[in-house]
């Protein structure tokens, strides 16, 4: 919430200093009449916001300046989209109403606004942020510049994130991570999804973020050094093409260099690809694939080529329209180098994204990239029996795949899928009722399971029949989000309809006693049976795995209204997510104050360590209340962590270690290394017990000449586990240590 005081003379002349600035900052041209409605949008903003001020206690205005910039600026909207940045939040935290938005500006703004606008309604749902972010997402097949200014506005918030607290931060990015990050990606926002990941990981991975740029900025000048020794030789050459060109070097981001250490188990000092070399053409359309093809034959020329390295998304772009060649050499040093190339246009895409896309539309016979997309999102926003945490989880899974599989159907048209995707994803890629009635699919002339995973050229035609329809099963089948909610669609229709005598049945025996409301009863008795499941409530009834006298028991029937005869005890617990990769039931932990929760000691309190990611003291750490197992301390990277933050923001407590307890904590570590053929198992054992410290379990593998262990040990605290993980690295047969997360 924003903090309630005056703004100063000085700041009102910075505030207008900003807006200037923001509108100098405009790359798409403007009319008068625009430039107008702008000035109205922003005076209106800058006075309903006059008396609130954001946790870093600057003017709250200039919060929506720096959006309606980041739009200006980093995308390239236009005037209406501006408008709509520096009001939205006028209706949401001030008495400013949609209604008097239509008056002053227009049907078009008034509906960016209000796409953009929280629902009062969502503070009833299971989950706000979803219930929000599926109102957001549902203007999108409608106006796609509601969600680019919602990521402008989440972005503003990241880079200003340090004056919140701790806990909201988690949650901030944590969220980020999970919605915003993926959707960037998809849209192609290729800057926003790199630097959402970089700020999130600062958040949730601190130590980690640190250690990499403090370790960038001390090789900054020698990598400098090589980029230009790379460069060097081939400026002549291209040169010689006669393609005026840009070259230079740009490090990888921070997240993306975590996730090769985590990857390739190696210390940063052995990841050499921290860097990629651009060439940007600036060629007319027309002349854009060959000028690309001719720079590449020129760089493999003077540099040897890695032929698995190739990437022509030139001749085939991404689904979310992005276009580059891009290559891996063997640069100076026998180091790999990327080079990407692309021209000025596919540039302007790549870090633009949609905006820059839709710019372009129409100018060839290419087939629109976000017109399939757009369809799949509509597919799933109209499936009416979703709930918005799985409408979500449908979401990523359409959204957010870096890699894609190219499959024909046998007309030969191309669809790209995720990788990953099966037999029967395709199926449901051509149309739902394709997927509905799917029997059998044959690629390349042989029948091959459902479950098939594509691979790239495969050809595949899918033989359909009027009596198949969709089983649980399929859900396991399937990858896309598309194919995931049509399926689930399907199920509760078949539910609803085999619960469609039940139902009839249950109202019977209500009205029998005299019960006044049978909706609020119905509701009543789901809420109590079912997780408020109607069509389970009368599924289960009619396939006789709960009599109707067994629904009731739990009720009598006072004044016409159905009244718990005990307090209620669900007898089917609410939906726990985080139960989804529990791995056993640790012990509880009570009377001890290892922990401040919300800022109160824990010692009051029954809490559990999280087995799915085993927190130790001195992990960043956060508390949820589950719904059936009390308080669980999780890790802030824990693989349950994003979904639990984004999904269920008011379960989550803040947690802090604030004792040097000697209670034990589970640490698991993974080994990998150089079967010696014995003692290996000896090796490590004893190096542990000179450590003092003890193992839970142990379990070890050889195969070809390496192996790979498991370790559970008890440890006292991260400065423990460090000391652990460094003295196994300096083994002499062990090549990587790391600590599962």
């Amino acid at each position: 919430m924003a903090e309630v005081l005056d703004i100063t003379v000085a700041e009102q002349t910075q505030i207008r200093e900003a807006y200037e600035a923001m509108i100098g900052s405009m790359r798409t041209p403007y009319s008068q009449e625009d430039r107008e409605q702008m000035d109205r949008a922003f005076r209106l903003a800058n006075y309903s916001h006059r008396h609130q001020r954001r946790k870093s206690k600057e003017p709250y205005i200039f919060h929506p300046i720096a959006v309606a910039r980041i739009c200006a600026e980093e995308i390239g909207l236009g005037a209406t989209a501006i408008c709509a940045a520096l009001l939205h939040d006028v209706v949401e935290d001030t008495p400013v109403t949609i209604e008097e938005l239509h008056e002053q500006f227009g049907d078009r703004i008034a509906q960016m606004v209000n796409g953009l606008t929280k629902l009062d309604s969502a503070y009833q749902s299971e989950s706000q942020q979803a219930e929000n972010f599926k109102k957001v997402l549902s203007t999108l097949i409608v106006d796609v510049r509601i969600v680019l200014i919602k990521m402008a506005d989440r972005l503003h918030n990241m880079r200003t994130i340090r004056s919140m607290p701790e806990h909201k931060q988690l949650k901030i990015a944590a969220e980020t991570s999970y919605i915003y990050a993926p959707l960037a990606h998809r849209l192609g926002l290729y800057n926003f999804r790199s630097e959402f990941l970089d700020l999130c990981m600062k958040v949730l991975e601190r130590d980690d973020y640190d250690a990499i740029a403090r370790k960038l900025q001390e090789t900054k000048a020698a990598r400098e050094k090589y980029i230009e020794s790379f460069i060097g030789p081939l400026r002549e050459k291209l040169d010689g093409l006669g393609y005026p060109y840009r070259i230079f070097g740009r490090p990888k981001s921070i997240y993306s260099i975590s996730n090769k250490i985590k990857k390739k188990q190696v210390p940063f000092e052995q990841i050499y690809d921290l860097f990629a070399v651009r060439i940007i053409l600036d060629v007319p359309r027309d002349k854009e694939k060959l000028a690309a093809w001719a720079t590449y034959s020129t760089i493999t020329d003077e540099y040897q080529a890695v032929p698995s390295r190739l990437k022509d998304w030139i001749t085939i772009p991404k689904s979310n329209g992005y276009e580059s060649l891009h290559t891996t050499v063997v640069g100076p040093g026998a180091r790999f180098v990327e080079v990407q190339i692309r021209s000025e246009r596919m540039n302007e895409i790549a870090e633009r994204g949609f905006a820059a896309h839709w710019k372009y539309k129409g100018i060839s016979n290419q087939r629109d990239v976000y017109e399939q997309w757009f369809e799949s999102v509509r597919d799933i926003l109209e499936n009416p029996n979703s709930d918005t945490v799985q409408f979500l989880g449908d979401f990523r899974a359409n959204s957010f795949f870096n890699e894609e599989v190219y499959v024909y159907t046998p007309d030969g048209d191309m669809k790209a899928l995720p990788k990953g995707s099966t037999a029967l994803d395709f199926a449901f890629s051509v149309h739902s009722m394709v997927g509905y009635h799917c029997q059998s699919i044959l690629c390349d002339e042989r029948i091959v399971p459902m479950s098939y995973v594509l691979r790239n050229g495969d050809r595949l035609q899918v033989n359909t029949s009027p009596s198949q329809k969709p089983n649980p099963n399929w859900l396991d089948m399937v990858k896309t989000g598309k194919a995931k909610a049509k399926i689930r669609q399907s199920l509760k229709e078949e539910k609803r309809k085999q619960g469609e005598l039940a139902r009839e049945a249950l109202l019977r025996k209500l009205k029998k006693l005299h019960v006044e409301d049978e909706k609020v009863a119905i509701e009543t008795l789901a809420r109590h049976h079912t997780d408020g499941s109607h069509v389970d409530l009368f599924y289960d009834i009619g396939r006789e795995e709960i009599s109707i006298a067994q629904v009731l028991k739990p009720f009598t029937v006072e004044h016409g209204k159905l009244v718990p005869v005990a307090p209620a005890t669900p007898t089917i617990q609410e939906k726990d997510p985080e139960s989804r990769t529990r791995r056993g039931a640790p012990a509880k932990v009570k009377g001890t104050t290892k922990l401040l929760i919300n800022g109160e000691p824990g010692d009051q309190l029954e809490y559990t360590m999280a087995s799915c990611c085993n927190p130790v003291q001195g992990d960043q750490v956060f508390a949820y209340l589950t719904s059936n197992a009390g308080l669980k301390i999780h890790r802030v990277i824990c693989p349950n962590a994003e979904n639990l933050m984004a999904n269920y923001d008011y379960r989550i407590m803040k947690a802090e270690w604030v004792s040097t307890s000697q209670h034990s904590f589970v640490a698991e570590l993974k080994l990998t290394g150089l079967d010696s053929g014995k003692g290996v198992i000896e090796t490590i054992s004893h190096e542990i017990t000179q450590m003092d410290l003890d193992i839970r379990s142990f379990q070890i593998a050889a195969q070809s000449g390496t192996f790979t262990a498991q370790i559970s040990l008890l440890v006292r605290n991260t400065d423990q586990l460090r000391l652990a993980t460094r003295a196994l690295q300096n083994l002499e047969n062990v090549s990587t240590v790391s600590r599962v997360e």
